[in-house]
């Protein structure tokens, strides 16, 4: 518990981590997590604490932060580049959270990670919700779409994998939260750089410090509980979707 609260997670983070860590409990046994673009590692930190943990980052300045939080870590390590196309091993786990949005050929990327994942593994994903909602937030961080929930389920299925569920995250306390990264993103408008710098930078923007991990933690925690009657409606700003490679395909 003191470990979940001293993590520097974003409001939005916070409440990812909640659906993230609930769905981790049914995984028993599982001993080893792949994370695809663990950004300055806020939640690695926590991963690390379970699991052998390995993640990799392509932003130089993110992959720094995050292997100095994780230097202390023994099961740990972070890499500073994308993810290979041919795995090395397989994994029990694979989070990609706030990832998928980014990328011009999201299914193709997805049926390739796959291939990290042992035979009965799980896959978890987070990306944001509604492209209706599409915004300056969207643009300024390297976003090409949001997804419906349908949608996001029909790209998990089409990457070979099964048992899908997609949860709800972030009401109400997201739609505040995207208002206002809306807002500071609008105002910076003017001086937009390339979609690969926005993507590359996506990972450390508005990232909260240590100092402000346990004041964050004890604000965000009533909404913690807030959304979970919700998980199953289209209310909020995020989907948290989890799926399992099949059994017995090598």
């Amino acid at each position: 518990m003191i470990a979940d609260v001293a993590a520097p997670l974003s409001p939005m983070a916070r409440l990812r981590y909640d659906i993230i860590a609930r769905t981790l409990e049914g995984m028993e046994g599982a001993t080893s997590f792949l994370e695809v673009g663990c950004g300055e590692g806020a939640l690695a930190t926590l991963l690390a604490e379970r699991y052998e943990y390995v993640g990799y980052e392509p932003d130089t300045a993110s992959f720094r932060v995050a292997a100095g939080r994780l230097s202390g870590y023994p099961r740990a390590r972070v890499i500073n580049t994308v993810i290979p196309e041919t795995p090395q091993r397989t994994f029990d786990v694979l989070g990609a959270f706030e990832v998928l949005e980014h990328l011009e050929d999201d299914a193709a990327a997805l049926a390739a990670w796959v291939h990290w994942l042992r035979p009965g593994g799980l896959v978890i994903v987070s990306v944001p919700a509604h492209q209706e909602r599409f915004g300056a937030w969207d643009d300024a961080v390297g976003h090409i779409r949001r997804y419906s929930r349908s949608g996001l389920a029909e790209l998990l299925r089409g990457a070979g994998l099964i048992d899908v569920e997609v949860t709800a995250c972030g009401f109400p306390l997201g739609y505040v939260s995207e208002w206002v990264r809306n807002r500071i993103a609008s105002r910076r408008a003017d001086a937009v750089p390339e979609h690969a710098e926005r993507t590359a930078a996506s990972g450390r923007t508005l990232q909260p410090r240590e100092r402000l991990a346990a004041p964050i933690a004890l604000a965000v925690k009533p909404f913690v509980y807030l959304q979970r009657p919700f998980a199953t409606s289209d209310r909020g700003i995020a989907w948290v979707a989890a799926a399992r490679r099949p059994s017995g395909i090598e």
